[in-house]
Order: structure tokens, then C-alpha cells, then sequence
């Protein structure tokens, strides 16, 4: 017997929850989801295991929606229902398995954090027994799963739908997932299985989730985005208003990580730079004078150029309307110390590009700011 939820999700963050969780939620109200969700722990957390435990009851949980939305405040508390069942990797791997197996599961759904995609040296083929525990790295995981699906496969499809904040993500898990098959000497047949029945979607998440309600559930900021690159054989969990399908990832791509991360980024390195205290929020630097008048300097000055040559203007400039709201949000608690966690890599993802384009086809701009903060000593600086 199996659960039979046709929507497979790896990773219990707050985020997935305020997100792809609570759009699957909101589309089966109005009729328009595959069906439920079982979510998939794959970490030791205590944290973790505590959202498991609430979500593997079924009741649902709460998110708080709180913001602006043209200036005018939202705050609302909404019931996500469509988290069914919730596993734990290392206890209940059989059953994830038989999930996959059986043909139920349609989509799957990932967001692992920062590490979620490094392998383990530990993982072999070893694990695609029948009896075998999981290997360690989610990769690993979703091979053996995959593998599951094409020994059981009769033509059904499967997509999957990473959220990680990886450029091109459905075509990097790929590529991680191929990589790793021919590691562990698998049937040619497979590895054509894997590239041409799997569907790998590359997609972008944009909504900021700052806090965690206990056991389970969020308090999430009103705007929501989830563009997802158009492919043959894309399966999606639900229609929704927040997803949005795209022949133009790049553009959507382009406007979250060099408006509103670069501004995250920027504000974290004024902070940085003044000492401010660790509570520091980023509702507060919108409201310090000094800090938002740099800020407002460099997407001016310094990064609408490279928009416009881009031929983006005008939409970057919509999309700053967007965002000046979504940064005055009085209510979510976003720490700049959390921002500027890993701070000098986040400049160069953040920063980078906007100044490379620049370099190489607007010479006449200066991009002072944004330049010294690639050279700042604040690079190294250990965030306490």
C-alpha cells in the first residue's frame, strides 16, 4: 500500500512551507493541483525532525502573510493544507522508495540548502538494493529514486523541480545526477532514461520567508514568484498566480539577483561597514537616511545602466516599484547579519556580473561603490 501523493518534496524549510507548499495548498481550493504533498526529511536537524513530527499529523499549519502590497499593509494568516505525509530518509526510506516506484509521484520537489547538492565519497551503488539504507547526499538520493522509476517505468512522467537558488538548476541537478551514474557504472538505458523521460525544470523561487512559526509554519512577506523555464512534458504540482512559465529565465533571473540580492547584499556591507548591531534589520536601513540614499544611489547610478543596456529598463524599474515596498515591510524581522552570512561569495554572485557587463560594453561607467566593495576589507570579516 502506498501513501499516493503524486508531489514528492525534499527539504522541510520554512520556505518550501510559505511557498511551493502553501500555492499547491491554495490551487487545490480551487481545483487546480495534481493532489497532496508528502514531504521527505534527508538531515539530522532536531529542528527538522520537530517540522516533520507536526507536519506527518496533517493538519496543517499556519502562514502569517505580512507586508505591503502598493503601499498598502497586508496581514493575514493563512491555513496550508496540502502537506499529506511526512517522512523521515534515514528511518523511512523504504516507503519513499515505494513511493516512486509505484508510479504515484509526478513531481518532485526539492530545496536543500547551500550543501544540499555536495556529494559524499561515502555513496555507492551499493544503495540501489533493495534493502539498502540511503545513501547520504540528496544527488545520491534522488539517483537511486530515479532508478526506481525507470525499472517500474510504463510511460509516466516525472519532472522535477528544484528550487535551490542555482542558476539553471533543473540543468545543473542534471548534469550532478548524470555525473554520479556513470560513477556507479549504471545501464546505458538509464543514463538515456535520466536525459530524455525525467524532466529537469530550471526554475527561479523569489519570495522572502524571514521567520519560522513553531513546530511548523511561517510568516512570509505578501509578494510571491515562482518562474519556471516551459519545456515539453513539464508536469507542474498546481496553477497558481505566483507561477509564472517562461521561455526568458534569464530576465527573471537577472532582475531578483542584481536588484533585490545585490540590494540585500549592499545593505549587508554598509552594515558591515558601520558596526550597526546584530538586529539590525533591513526595514530599519531602509528607514536610516545615509544607508537608503546609497542604496538608492547605486541601483541608479550604478546598475539601471546595465539594465537598460541589457534592454531590461523598464522592467527593472517596475520591478524596483516592487521592491521599495517589499524592503519597507515593517513586519518581517530580515537581520542583516543573516544577509551577510558567506558575504564576499554573495558580493561576487551579486556584484560581479553587473560590473563585468559593464567593464566590457559600458566603459564610461564608473560603478564606484559596487567596485570598492569587491575590494573591501569587510570580505573577510567573520560575522558573530
Amino acid at each position: 500500500m502506498t501513501l499516493g501523493h503524486p508531489i514528492l518534496q525534499f527539504g522541510t524549510s520554512r520556505f518550501l512551507q510559505a511557498h511551493a507548499d502553501l500555492f499547491v495548498s491554495q490551487a487545490m481550493d480551487a481545483g487546480d493541483a495534481l493532489g497532496g504533498i508528502t514531504v521527505v526529511q534527508t538531515t539530522a536537524s532536531g529542528q527538522s525532525s520537530a517540522r516533520t513530527e507536526a507536519l506527518a499529523r496533517g493538519e496543517g499549519y499556519e502562514v502569517r502573510v505580512r507586508g505591503l502590497r502598493d503601499g498598502a499593509t497586508v496581514d493575514e494568516t493563512l491555513r496550508c493544507r496540502s502537506v499529506k505525509a511526512a517522512l523521515h530518509a534515514s528511518r523511512q526510506w523504504a516507503i519513499v522508495r515505494g513511493e516512486v516506484a509505484s508510479g504515484a509521484v509526478q513531481v518532485i520537489v526539492s530545496n536543500t540548502g547551500d550543501s544540499g547538492w555536495l556529494l559524499d565519497s561515502g555513496d555507492s551503488a551499493s544503495a540501489l538494493a533493495a534493502a539498502a539504507q540511503p545513501p547520504a547526499s540528496f544527488p545520491a538520493k534522488l539517483l537511486v529514486l530515479l532508478h526506481d522509476h525507470w525499472m517500474a517505468w510504463q510511460g509516466r512522467a516525472l519532472s522535477v523541480l528544484p528550487c535551490e537558488l542555482v542558476s539553471r538548476n533543473g540543468d545543473a541537478l542534471r548534469d550532478i545526477v548524470l555525473r554520479l551514474a556513470r560513477q556507479w557504472d549504471m545501464p546505458a538505458d538509464f543514463i538515456e532514461h535520466l536525459r530524455s523521460a525525467v524532466v529537469w525544470a530550471n526554475s527561479l523561487v523569489d519570495r522572502i520567508v524571514s521567520e519560522a512559526l513553531h513546530p511548523v509554519g511561517a510568516v512570509a512577506e505578501p509578494y510571491a514568484l515562482w518562474a519556471i523555464e516551459r519545456q515539453e512534458g513539464l508536469v507542474l504540482p498546481c496553477r497558481h498566480p505566483a507561477i509564472v512559465l517562461t521561455d526568458d529565465l534569464v530576465r527573471f533571473e537577472r532582475l531578483k539577483l542584481h536588484l533585490l540580492n545585490l540590494g540585500h547584499s549592499w545593505l549587508a556591507e554598509l552594515w558591515l561597514r558601520a558596526g550597526e548591531p546584530s538586529g539590525f534589520t533591513v526595514v530599519q536601513a531602509m528607514h536610516d537616511p545615509a544607508m537608503r540614499s546609497e542604496l538608492e544611489a547605486v541601483w541608479v547610478e550604478e546598475v539601471l545602466p546595465v539594465f537598460d543596456d541589457w534592454g531590461l529598463g523598464d522592467e527593472a524599474r517596475q520591478y524596483l516599484g516592487v521592491l521599495r515596498d517589499r524592503l519597507l515591510n515593517p513586519f518581517l524581522a530580515h537581520r542583516l547579519s543573516d544577509i551577510a552570512q558567506s558575504h564576499a561569495q554573495k558580493k561576487q554572485r551579486r556584484f560581479g556580473p553587473v560590473l563585468a557587463h559593464a567593464q566590457a560594453h559600458l566603459p564610461q561607467l564608473a560603478q564606484v561603490r559596487l567596485r570598492n566593495a569587491l575590494d573591501t576589507s569587510t570580505q573577510g570579516t567573520t560575522v558573530q
